[in-house]
């Protein structure tokens, strides 16, 4: 075997290229593309690097060696490999910044501070130092622990932050500092009992018997438990036995000093077991055609979309799709772009596929989702657990060897789009790349309202197409109704934000013990407070937006980045103590509806209620079983929930979705109201109520009509005619700085560079409607490159042209008064 004596690797850090190490003698015949490798980067800190490739080209500069290799297989195959270098040039952003979002958390190691004594110090001579109160507690603690963190010297000393404790003795050399990798992944390790070879024999058993009865009642429980439990179990959880009785574990220690248990451990995984139950549906005439149609398409292109209606069936011909899948023995991944909905789906596709579905998603801890890593990796050498993935976007970037379907449901939603960190990908085209080097893996695209983008793509004969127009088992569509809110406050008949056509519809609904969905794309109390005499209202003090007031904890909360204050007692401008809540969001609409509905169990389902992990399945639970009454959500409510005792959903606002200074926003807010629309009348007929200020509103009128096809030749006019997409791809740069002065000059001199290259298809700089977040001012600039254009080409010359503003040439001596500015490019930005 040939030995290798340097090795290219990525570093999770945001630098723009691959960084060479060399091998040393040891690790030549080991190292392998894909193994993690501990590396040296800058001074003192340690990462966790990829090797990419291995060779025997010395660059020409001095490399320095590998720590350590962590893997003795590889990790990442060729193919992500491929779909990383992809994105990275694709969407202008580094493969480290990939790596960063691809690898779960739990497989990069963090680089932790530690501390150790000085040799040279001693209890002798300690007291030349003249330590103080705290810095002798944190030498006597390295006396007993020998090492320590900074977060765990925090601890002794009580502080929470012991840097000038460390610091001072760092400054005495009293202590000595080093770098020391920690992995993050630990894997489920758990306590299983089993007979002694003594307490094994017959004989010996009913020996046992005898005495536990006599003088330890409690241990013989426990015992004839576990003869039960093996009858039918080959391995017994210690946890098990010991919640099947409600025992203490001081009962099995007993047990085990009397030699009749004995304790092991062993590595267990923490998904649960889920046998296969049910066999799929079979499926209605209309729904055999649109397969049949599906596989036609496929034959000659490699994505189809389909164009479903509300609960028309979609997810059987995905069942249907993804059996004759595995029975080829390949893998299949279906994308869903919301957690809640991943929570919603993984039950009703559980029932066909079992064990053989993993489920992918950030809810998961970083131990979870480590291991259903490894899992689909096991599938190179044999066949893994899980041969179908369900998950959101990251689920993408699983180590997949034999990818045969991709199902990306609820293609149009904007969800599928990365928006920070980098990459700032869109999950939907990233996934149709990973089919095609998956062999030419199949792609569905799944959605009722499908984006203008991939219906221009049906249209210009890129996609197939199949159609399902009507809903499954003969069921209606919902009637949908407008309610003129300027009317209704004209004649004083709303009650709080409520028309009286959608109250009555509310309290029909709960008479008829029937669910109501109320959909208000806000979250919190109220958006903000306003001063009646003067109009202040109260400003985040490192963003340019207003506090949105939320009554959970009494606070005025910034959305961006998370500041919060108490709600002021009077006008910080005038003095006036008449300060009052503006507009509304779903924790108000909560509130109302309790004191309008007292007798209705009413939950919220947003941001706010749903940070914990399960919260997500015990809400849709609940509601599924008729536990709630009335749901109130922001878009989390809008996206393929299929509940069939929901009869009316009411959108309270659809003017503000409407108005929005988007290019998008038409087609968006036609999106999100046919979407919640859907989720009435599953079972029978339903009813949606619309509230606006602008019931002619073009987009309102195709929503009642759910005409698509009128929307989407509206909006493909708009798009041909002033430049945005499918006919341009557009480039969104935002400069970035805490010097407002800097940021004007800088993005000054940019869009005249990106204008001698583009002409009139760059527009900006401005501001954007909150131009600080987090103390940093933002300005944008968006280019727009023709279709027929290269897009290569064009993305290589707006990065030489941000390296010349930023003096990438410059000696380090003499820099660019820009260099150290932030540039961030978002590639077709939704």
């Amino acid at each position: 075997m040939e030995k290798y004596f340097f090795a290219d690797v990525i570093l999770p850090l945001a630098v723009p290229n691959f960084y060479t190490y060399s091998v040393p003698d040891s690790f030549h015949r080991k190292i392998i593309p894909g193994q993690r490798v501990v590396v040296q980067f800058g001074q003192k800190k340690l990462y966790t690097a990829l090797v990419r490739n291995v060779h025997s080209n010395k660059p020409e500069y001095k490399t320095k060696q590998i720590e350590s290799i962590l893997d003795a297989e590889p990790i990442v195959n060729e193919k992500q490999f491929q779909l990383w270098k992809w994105i990275s040039d694709y969407y202008m952003c580094t493969i480290g910044e990939v790596m960063n979002a691809a690898l779960p958390s739990g497989l990069k190691l963090a680089s932790e501070t530690k501390m150790i004594l000085n040799p040279s110090v001693n209890d002798e001579n300690v007291s030349n130092f003249n330590l103080s109160h705290d810095e002798h507690l944190v030498y006597d603690a390295l006396h007993k622990n020998e090492m320590l963190s900074l977060n765990e010297a925090g601890e002794i000393v009580q502080n929470k932050s012991a840097h000038a404790t460390v610091k001072s003795l760092l400054e005495k050399n009293v202590v000595l500092i080093y770098e020391e990798l920690k992995e993050k992944f630990k894997p489920k390790i758990e306590e299983f009992i089993k007979l002694t070879e003594y307490a094994s024999d017959e004989k010996a058993m009913k020996k046992i018997f005898d005495e536990l009865e006599k003088r330890a009642f409690k241990q013989l429980e426990i015992l004839m438990e576990y003869v039960h439990l093996s009858s039918s179990q080959k391995e017994i959880k210690k946890s098990e036995l010991l919640k099947r009785k409600d025992a203490s574990p001081a009962v099995i220690d007993a047990l085990v000093k009397k030699n009749i248990f004995e304790v092991y451990k062993k590595e267990t995984g923490r998904f649960s077991s889920d046998p296969k139950s049910e066999l799929s549906k079979s499926l209605s005439e209309d729904q055999k055609e649109v397969l049949k149609k599906i596989k036609e398409d496929w034959q000659t292109k490699e994505v189809v979309l389909l164009h479903g209606v509300t609960s028309s069936g979609k997810t059987e011909i995905y069942i249907k799709l993804v059996e004759e899948t595995l029975k080829e023995g390949k893998q299949v991944l279906y994308l869903l772009p919301e957690i809640a909905l991943t929570t919603h789906v993984v039950g009703r596709i559980k029932k066909y596929f079992g064990d053989t579905l993993g489920v992918y998603h950030s809810k998961f801890n970083e131990n979870e989702r480590v291991e259903i890593w490894n899992e689909i990796l096991k599938h190179q050498k044999s066949n893994s657990k899980f041969q179908i993935i369900l998950g959101a976007r990251s689920a993408l970037f699983l180590p997949f060897s034999n990818l045969g379907l991709v199902i990306v449901d609820e293609e149009h939603d904007s969800s599928y789009k990365q928006y920070d960190p980098a990459p700032r990908y869109e999950a939907r085209d990233a996934a149709i790349l990973l089919a095609s080097i998956h062999n030419k893996a199949k792609v569905l695209l799944g959605s009722a309202t499908p984006s203008v983008e991939s219906y221009y793509n049906v249209q210009s004969g890129k996609y197939g197409f199949a159609e399902l127009k009507t809903r499954h088992g003969g069921v209606q569509m919902p009637e949908i109704l407008i309610a003129d809110i300027k009317d209704a406050m004209k004649r004083k008949k709303m009650k709080s934000h409520f028309s009286p056509l959608l109250f009555q519809s509310i309290q029909n609904a709960l008479d008829k013990k029937e669910q109501v969905i109320l959909f208000q794309n806000r979250r919190g109390f109220a958006p903000y407070l306003e001063c009646n005499a003067c109009g202040w209202t109260p400003q985040c003090k490192n963003c340019d937006v207003r506090l949105v007031y939320h009554k959970t904890g009494t606070l005025l909360r910034c959305h961006y980045c998370g500041y919060t204050i108490p709600p002021p007692s009077s006008c910080k401008a005038c003095g006036d103590t008449n300060m009052q809540m503006k507009n509304f969001g779903t924790e108000k609409i909560e509130e109302d509806l309790q004191l309008l509905f007292p007798d209705a169990c009413i939950a919220r389902m947003d941001l706010d209620s749903t940070r914990s992990k399960h919260s997500y399945q015990r809400l849709l639970g609940d509601f599924e079983e008729r536990n709630i009454d009335i749901l109130v959500g922001t878009q989390m409510v809008t996206k393929g929930l299929d509940f069939d005792n929901v009869s009316t959903v009411g959108i309270l606002s659809a003017d503000s979705m409407m108005n929005f200074p988007d290019f998008r926003s038409h087609e968006r807010s036609f999106q999100i109201m046919a979407q919640v629309s859907g989720r009435a009348g599953r079972k029978e007929k339903g009813k949606v109520i619309i509230q606006t200020y602008d019931p002619t509103h073009a987009t309102i009128q195709h929503v009642i009509k759910n005409d698509f096809s009128s929307m989407y030749t509206e909006e493909i006019e708009h798009r041909k005619k002033f430049r945005y997409p499918p006919f341009h791809r557009i480039i969104e740069l935002t400069v970035m700085d805490k010097d407002i002065h800097k940021i004007n000059s800088a993005s000054d001199v940019l869009g005249k560079k990106l204008r001698s290259a583009f002409g009139n298809r760059v527009l900006g700089p401005e501001f954007p409607l909150i131009p600080r977040i987090k103390n940093l001012y933002h300005k944008k600039i968006i280019i727009k490159i023709a279709r027929e254009e290269s897009a290569v080409k064009a993305k290589a010359k707006i990065s030489a042209l941000i390296a010349e503003l930023q003096g990438n040439h410059l000696p380090y001596e003499n820099p660019s008064p820009y260099k150290y500015l932030r540039i961030q490019a978002d590639v077709d930005p939704m």
